[in-house]
């Protein structure tokens, strides 16, 4: 729910600015007014603090920094400005020599952006932040109590146990300096374990009454250490007899649903009784924007973060920032960088980078959720304005409960940018009543970036090989040049493994066998069919060139300038070695490329992953297929990486795929939609560089081992797989200028998969009697594939399809499976293996047909 709470100013003097003060009013004058709170102190102090009430036992009162990010919306500039400001006092004040060995701790949640901005203005400092999301991996080196928190425990989880037990300075950083315990019990328990001779003590604010004011020299006397002290600015808060309760009264009068406003107060013309806003009548837009952030750098510093994360950060922030930028609605003036609890660093700097990279020309501003409950006045001297409130959508450890943003709602935002770390990218995120939906209902665009959450590895993670062997590459393993494709696979050329496909198909029916763990019998076209595999490359290699051109360009521009091809064997192969040929014409790059395993109901070869890990940045690997059919095996690859992301602990790999044709509207990244002949769809190792599809047998391939698979040396005479390649790349000089205009249209469009293959898939497979969505093989390629490898029972053809399916009906008629034409097809075919296979059926009839 959204609440503004009742209004004590006319209507007419509420800013726009959400936090921002109208003229002459300071975002304490409120609370100060009905409390009796004085802040008294240093000038600044009331352009760095506001004043709201909350609900809590202990202290009624709160302190609402203007410039830390967390409840207040400000400048990107300034709340990073201000974290550095304090590191390089730090730094002054302890020298070089002691600032190069020291350590920075933040606090959670408040403070962890404001520690991590510290750390950088500090110099190379690895810095941690305490955390209340426990991690079971990772085991604990300390915690402490926050007295006067509304959620108190801290721990400390270090992926280096030796990161707290150097000599040292400890540098300890919390937006403010209250009463001392935090720090006092903070450095009692870490000194108890990794004793140090000097702390310093950094916060924005020192608002210590003068009784707390000696505790900290007297402690450090205690201790035998040096303690020092650095802030922004210093004061007090003056508190009257009472204000406890007179405040808890305040709070609880203001969020009953009373029906009279207080005494001289203006409520809101558009809020209930109880100050709730209503939602917008037409709800915001949320679509996702794809960060690639840089592999095995951490999310935050919950688990650390070092001196060589933060280069890493540092050369990725200006193509994420983009990235970003890209994806804002056109016209958008203001938008807000919304950070997650303790994300708040990561958020803090891709809005740093944004607000630099716009250069004034949109209002940039950060600020975060939080767990902290704050009664919300829409009055502009109170620092609270709005508040929108949804439930906890990371499965937190101490169960659900609500969550908080803050000073969103109303502010005229044309764009959120909500920064949330994969854990708590989960359904309740994105339920109605979830943070992307409380967005929307006020916000007209919301994009969702997702930061991966670094997760260290286990201490007794699974045995690795210590070393994977180098990728097979041609002449002694395919027909491709060495430098087109290196193959991931263990070569199993010297296995007998081919099995007859009458034989293969009863084996998978009846769950006896996986189609992986055999392979078919290689189709020898007929004199024929080659022709027409010929005629077919002469008619569409304009057509293949283009859509290569297009798919390249796409992802160059949205996936990483040097990207790392990685097509999956072996559709995707001729695929991946044409978009390399095309990065080198139209841009002179020499990319990588790799082919890798994907097998259906086994996932993704894991151990070419951690090659891929060990040898480049999984942010710069793309994924690349023939084409897409109903989509099964895009849904295979991202379950594949996520099981892959929990069981080793390496993140970063996208498991959006490129391909050439999305017939079935399953991936954004692609050539072209249209459901067209791919000649390389039209034979199998002949056109794929002799090699066999993969194998994943346990007899053959080990925990150790890359995925299987043959090369087919003695089909050299058959081999169209260079000339398939040449043909297309012919072309490429032709199609120039088309692909440009085309790339252009292709990254200004609404490319959001609509999974319409899939549904079409799901209708046909009951409207057949079928059953099963793997018996229904959409679109040309796939259904060629039926034809040469599978039992065909039948093919969907779209009434009115031309000369595209001259080889399905050239196959069809050898085979004897019959061709039915459907309207309103949305694939120009549909192959269907037969349902319920016996020995020698490969029609309707049941009758077998030599080919």
């Amino acid at each position: 729910m959204t609440e503004r709470a009742h209004a004590e100013g006319p209507a007419e003097e509420r800013t726009g600015e959400a936090g921002g003060e109208a003229a002459g009013a300071w975002s304490g004058s409120w609370v100060a007014e009905r409390l009796g709170v004085e802040l008294t102190g240093d000038q600044a102090l009331t352009g760095l603090l506001g004043l709201a009430l909350r609900r809590n036992p202990k202290r009624a009162h709160l302190l609402v920094s203007n410039v830390l990010g967390k409840h207040v919306p400000q400048s990107p500039c300034v709340v990073y400005g201000h974290g550095l400001a304090l590191g390089r006092r730090v730094r002054d004040l302890l020298g070089a020599e002691a600032a190069a060995r020291a350590v920075v701790l933040g606090y959670a949640e408040t403070a962890t952006g404001l520690g991590h901005s510290v750390a950088d203005g500090l110099g190379p400092a690895p810095y941690l932040h305490s955390t209340r999301r426990p991690v079971a991996t990772v085991a604990r080196a300390g915690g402490f109590e926050e007295s006067h928190s509304h959620a108190t425990s801290h721990l400390l989880l270090p992926e280096d146990p030796a990161l707290l037990s150097g000599d040292g300075p400890l540098v300890l950083v919390d937006d403010e300096f209250s009463t001392g315990n935090t720090v006092l019990n903070t450095v009692r328990a870490l000194h108890e374990r990794y004793p140090r001779t000097r702390y310093v003590v950094v916060a924005l604010v020192d608002m210590r009454s003068p009784a707390d004011a000696g505790r900290l020299d007297d402690f450090a006397r205690e201790i035998g250490a040096r303690v020092d002290l650095v802030t922004t600015a210093s004061g007090t808060v003056q508190l009257p007899p009472g204000v406890l309760e007179k405040g808890q009264e305040l709070v609880a009068r203001h969020e009953t649903a009373a029906t009279e406003p207080i005494t001289g107060s203006v409520t809101d013309p558009t809020a209930d009784a109880a100050g709730r806003l209503p939602a917008a009548a037409s709800p915001g837009t949320v679509r996702r924007v794809e960060l690639h952030w840089p592999h095995d750098v951490p999310d935050g510093g919950r688990h650390g973060f070092t001196a060589a994360h933060r280069t890493r950060l540092e050369a990725a922030l200006p193509a994420m920032a983009a990235r970003i930028a890209e994806a804002l609605p056109s016209g958008a003036r203001q938008v807000l960088v919304l950070g997650f609890e303790e994300l708040m660093y990561a958020p803090l700097r891709l809005a740093h980078a944004l607000e630099q990279l716009v250069d004034g020309e949109v209002a940039v501003r950060y600020s975060t959720t939080t767990r902290s409950p704050v009664l919300a006045v829409d009055d502009p001297g109170y620092a609270i304005r709005t508040r929108l409130v949804f439930p906890a959508h990371d499965d937190p450890a101490d169960g659900p409960g609500e969550r908080y943003a803050y000073n969103v709602a109303g502010a005229g935002f044309d764009a959120v940018v909500a920064v949330v770390d994969s854990a708590a990218d989960t359904p309740a995120l994105h339920a109605p009543d979830g943070l992307s939906g409380r967005l929307a209902a006020h916000v007209p665009h919301v994009l969702l970036a997702v930061v991966p959450s670094y997760v260290p590895r286990p201490p007794h993670a699974p045995e690795r090989p210590s070393m994977l062997p180098e990728p097979l590459r041609g002449p002694d393993f395919s027909s491709y040049a060495p430098d087109e494709v290196g193959w991931l696979l263990q070569d199993l050329s010297d296995v007998t493994l081919e099995a007859p496909t009458e034989e293969r198909e009863e084996a998978i029916q009846s769950g006896g066998a996986h189609y992986a763990e055999s392979l078919p019998v290689e189709y020898q076209p007929s004199e024929q069919y080659q022709q027409l595999f010929h005629a077919a490359l002469e008619t569409s290699a304009a057509r293949l060139a283009r859509a290569v051109g297009a798919v390249t360009e796409t992802v160059l521009a949205e996936r990483s300038p040097r990207p790392v091809l990685v097509s999956l064997a072996r559709a995707g192969t001729p695929v991946g070695v044409l978009m390399r040929r095309w990065a080198q014409f139209r841009h002179g790059l020499d990319l990588p490329h790799y082919a890798v395993s994907i097998v259906r109901g086994r996932g993704i070869d894991a151990n070419a992953l951690r090659w891929l890990a060990d040898h480049h940045d999984p942010a710069d690997v793309v994924f690349v297929d023939g084409w897409t059919g109903k989509g099964a095996i895009t849904r295979e690859l991202a379950a594949a990486l996520r099981e892959f992301e929990a069981s080793d602990g390496i993140t970063g790999f996208d498991p959006e795929i490129a391909v050439l044709a999305d017939p079935g509207s399953c991936v954004r990244t692609y050539g072209t939609r249209d459901d067209f002949l791919i000649p390389s769809a039209c034979l199998n190792s002949t056109v794929s560089g002799l090699i066999s599809r993969t194998v994943l047998r346990a007899d053959l391939v080990g925990p150790h081992d890359f995925h299987g698979a043959k090369f087919y040396r003695e089909l050299a005479g058959a081999d169209l797989s260079t000339a398939f390649l040449d043909a297309v790349s012919a072309r490429f000089p032709d199609v120039a200028d088309s692909v440009d205009a085309q790339a252009k249209e292709l990254l200004s469009a609404d490319r959001t998969p609509t999974w319409e293959g899939w549904a079409a898939v799901e209708r046909i497979s009951e409207e057949y009697g079928i059953h099963d969505v793997n018996l229904v093989k959409p679109g040309v390629g796939e259904t060629t594939r039926v034809m040469l490898r599978r039992v065909p029972w039948k093919v969907l053809a779209r009434a009115g399809a031309g000369a595209d399916l001259d080889h399905v009906r050239l196959l069809a008629a050898q085979r004897g499976v019959p061709v039915e034409e459907v309207a309103d097809l949305p694939y120009t075919c549909v192959g269907l293996i037969h349902p319920q296979y016996t020995r020698g059926a490969t029609g309707a009839d049941g009758k077998a047909v030599t080919l």
